[in-house]
């Protein structure tokens, strides 16, 4: 089970990352349930951390234009399992996608200081 926390009106979860040749780290993410894939991180941040790169590809964002950006590989902790995932180097904030949540249940409160829960299926 993974839990966050509501602030104003932005479901928040911790990510613990595994930057190459750095120690754990833990990034604040907002969940977004409409970004289709697994994790963003801002340009400057996956360039900080040194995440491996992998490929360019073309996004598609909320407003339908495409955007070329970078994918990097990255390591997390989720759910208590280390995982590699891909992470997209765009966007000002960090972002929790609906491909990480795929099999989890998301339940949110939204209220100030609610509860954000992620949980296995099954």
């Amino acid at each position: 089970m993974i839990n966050g926390t509501v602030v104003a009106l932005k479901a928040l979860i911790g990510v613990i990352l595994y930057p190459p040749e750095r120690g754990e780290i833990e990034i604040e993410c907002l969940v977004d349930t409409g970004f289709e894939g697994f994790l963003t991180l801002p340009p400057a941040v996956v360039e900080e951390l040194g995440l491996p790169y992998i490929a360019p590809i073309d996004a598609n964002l909320a407003d339908n234009s495409l955007l070329v950006t970078n994918v990097h590989q990255g390591t997390i902790l989720w759910n208590g399992v280390v995982r590699a995932v891909p992470i997209l180097a765009i966007g000002r904030r960090p972002l929790i996608g609906t491909a990480l949540l795929e099999d989890y249940h998301l339940g949110i409160d939204f209220c100030e200081g609610g509860i954000v829960l992620v949980d296995e299926i099954g």
